[in-house]
């Protein structure tokens, strides 16, 4: 039986062939490993560090610091790194944190159908 806290369900479930990691809507502390297994994988393909968040609405503290240390290692790699597609409630909350500078989200945020 799968686990509810799962963000991965395999080693590349959520993540696309050319190395986007799709979020769940609601990633939580729980899923912090998966996400950086993700994380690891899409810094893999060197290119860059894309994450597709148009499902996702809230996000727990342990994953915000892996997605900060995502961006500071694709600044290292020198490599683009984008939160891409996300949604109103989302950046909200990271703007609430002041995060949404430092992960690329300001002036970001599509409302919610």
């Amino acid at each position: 039986m799968d686990s509810p806290h799962k963000l991965l369900d395999g080693p590349m479930d959520g993540l696309e062939a050319d190395g986007r990691l799709r979020l769940p809507p609601n990633v939580t502390t729980l899923m912090a490993e998966d996400l950086r297994a993700g994380l690891v994988l899409a810094a893999d393909h060197e290119a860059a560090i894309l994450i597709d968040a148009s499902e996702t609405i809230s996000i727990g503290q342990a994953a915000l610091q892996l997605l900060i240390a995502a961006k500071l290692e694709a600044d290292r790699m020198t490599i683009p790194f984008e939160i891409e597609n996300a949604q109103e409630p989302l950046v909200k909350r990271i703007e609430a944190l002041g995060l949404a500078e430092t992960l690329g989200l300001t002036g970001k945020g599509e409302e919610v159908q």
